[in-house]
């Protein structure tokens, strides 16, 4: 026991010395500290009422003083060799020596002093000690009287005296500290091993969340997050095996402004239905504050008063599960007993609350890269699809019809040359235009021009093949360099939103004239594609998106997004079509683009 009492003190005091920490003092230390306090007044005071203070006796009892502090600094800043004791005790014992010397020898009246260094060897190593450097002090003593006082060898008979009744002294001394001694070592051993207890504790709690971290982060399931939040909250809590069965535990999330239960034990089959606003109460000051907030009085809540499972508990706690950009909702416990919280268990679930809005924050991701994968491949499909479509539409009944006109022309030329020339001008002029549009589907597939000199460039081309192909105008308003500071990555998008808006313009627009638009509003890129065409309902045209075969407008949205961008259609009808892309650039803008009410 003694040896892993000490054990666990060198290991507190050494964490103590790391940390920058003043070790506290033992009570031997207090009774030894408060002993020399003593003699540094009582050996002044009484060398100068018998006349015996002189100035030699001055500088010896200045330097026992700043040895005295040297060593109860070193002592709180941890440093405890175990010389250091002994060294002590013989330091001690000389200045007695010392100051009998300068006092008077065998006249002087300080030869209590020599009581000094067996106090301290008495105190940290028992009776037995006490007597024998008390002894040694004595004979130093005596023997410094005989050799240097003018009594000579008749000084032994003070001496003697002066023996006796040290001994004496010095044996009732030493019953009263080995007392003294037995009780401080029993509250030193109890001091560190409720320390070591605390440590214990520290780690099993540390430990703790180490695993329940483990465990939320080894699965992006979202709903599977949030059944392990609370099981992992219940066993976290449970100071044994058993579970607690009084302890009701419920996860809120935020949708739509609203916090509802997407998680919960105990609760009753008509609180899963409750939706709160958040906006008072418990969960509002959690919310509010961002840290753990407890509540003795839930029947008066403003909003938990009406949860069924809540009427017998007397105590709640409330923790938002908040990052740095958004608040996912609330973890809410209650029980009957108001002392169930305590300053542990409620830092315990602080803890634990952070791990989970970390997991749920890595679900959500993951769950949107599976979304953004799904729509990625949605966007691949519909590309294959308006290949497929373009190459049935454009060059498969071009050929068709080459094919036709050449057996047309082949059984001319024996009857009708002149009529045979004809049909091949007109073959001859199909194949150009076929040539034209694959050129094109091959352009808008993959503008080379674009990687080579950028996105205003691959633009221009567009807009020149369209005219070839299609005789629709299109016209390029944008400065040579305004899209420099773009992303290759990011230029591409915006080509292919382009491209897909002009096609929607050609297509069903019915217009004469398209402009493309390429501007900077600080560090926004803005798209803007405009024709004169007939216009459509925007909000009667999303009603029905999903019904219709093109999803042009579904492409764009899904497009812009990928570049965090926003859009915007404009249009009525009979007054054309406005649409609008703004890109930003840079990181910091993402934000403030999407915030409510942000220009666009």
């Amino acid at each position: 026991m003694g040896s892993v009492a000490l054990a666990a003190e060198v290991n507190i005091i050494e964490l103590m010395k790391r940390s920058r920490i003043w070790v506290p003092l033992t009570p031997l230390d207090w009774i030894n500290l408060s002993t020399r306090a003593l003699v540094l007044v009582a050996v002044p005071l009484v060398a100068g009422l018998y006349g015996c203070l002189s100035t030699s006796l001055i500088y010896l009892l200045t330097g026992w003083t700043v040895f005295t502090l040297l060593i109860n600094l070193a002592q709180r800043g941890g440093w405890k060799p175990t010389w250091l004791e002994r060294t002590e005790v013989v330091i001690d014992s000389g200045f007695a020596v010392a100051t009998i010397g300068l006092s008077g020898l065998v006249e002087s009246p300080l030869w209590w002093t020599l009581l000094i260094g067996p106090m301290r060897a008495g105190l940290y190593y028992g009776l037995p000690s006490i007597l024998l450097t008390t002894g040694l002090s004595l004979i130093f003593a005596a023997l410094m009287s005989v050799i240097f006082s003018r009594a000579g060898i008749w000084a032994l008979i003070p001496v003697g005296i002066y023996t006796g009744t040290m001994m004496l002294a010095a044996a009732v001394v030493g019953v009263l500290e080995e007392q003294i001694r037995r009780r401080a070592l029993f509250l030193e051993r109890e001091q560190v091993m409720s320390l070591s207890l605390v440590r214990e504790r520290e780690q099993r709690w540390a430990q703790t969340i180490f695993l329940i971290a483990a465990e939320l982060n080894a699965t992006l399931d979202f709903e599977r997050v949030l059944d392990l939040a609370l099981d992992l909250s219940v066993r976290a809590l449970a100071d044994s095996d058993s579970v607690d069965t009084k302890l009701v535990s419920a996860l809120l999330l935020l949708f739509e402004d609203r916090l509802h239960v997407a998680s919960a034990r105990r609760l009753d089959h008509a609180d899963w239905r409750v939706s709160l606003t958040g906006g008072s109460g418990l969960i509002e000051q959690a919310l509010t504050t961002g840290a753990p907030c407890l509540s003795h009085d839930l029947a008066h809540d403003p909003e938990l008063q009406g949860l069924g499972a809540l009427r017998d508990c007397n105590v709640g706690l409330c923790i938002s599960l908040a990052s740095t950009l958004e608040t996912y909702g609330v973890l809410l416990f209650a029980h009957p007993d108001a002392r169930y919280f305590s300053v542990e268990r409620v830092e315990l679930l602080g803890a634990l609350a952070k791990q989970v809005t970390i997991a749920l924050q890595n679900a959500q991701e993951y769950q949107n890269l599976e979304q953004e994968k799904e729509r990625i491949t949605e966007i691949q499909d519909e590309t294959r699809k308006k290949l497929a479509r373009d190459l049935h539409d454009g060059p498969t009944q071009t050929i068709a019809a080459i094919t036709m006109t050449i057996n047309f022309a082949r059984r001319l030329i024996e009857r009708d040359p002149k009529a045979a020339v004809d049909e091949l001008y007109k073959v001859e002029d199909l194949a150009r235009r076929t040539t034209r549009e694959i050129r094109h589907m091959l352009f808008t597939l993959r503008p080379l021009i674009l990687e080579s000199r950028g996105l205003v460039a691959a633009l221009c081309q567009l807009a020149e093949k369209m005219r070839e192909t299609h005789r629709q105008n299109v016209i390029v308003e944008a400065e040579p360099d305004v899209a420099d500071e773009m992303e290759i990555g990011k230029q591409g998008v915006v080509f292919y939103i382009a491209e897909e808006a002009v096609n929607n313009a050609r297509k069903h627009a019915e217009a004469e004239h398209v402009w493309v638009r390429l501007t900077r509003r600080g560090d926004q890129f803005v798209l803007e594609v405009e024709d004169d065409g007939v216009g459509f309902n925007v909000g009667a045209i999303d009603a029905n998106y999903e019904q219709r075969g093109s999803l042009g407008m579904v492409n764009m949205r899904e497009r812009t997004e990928l570049v965090n961008g926003e859009l915007h259609i404009k249009s009525a009808e009979g007054e054309g079509t406005c649409i609008t892309v703004t890109v930003p650039l840079m990181e910091e803008s993402v934000e403030r683009l999407h915030q409510p009410g942000s220009a666009n």
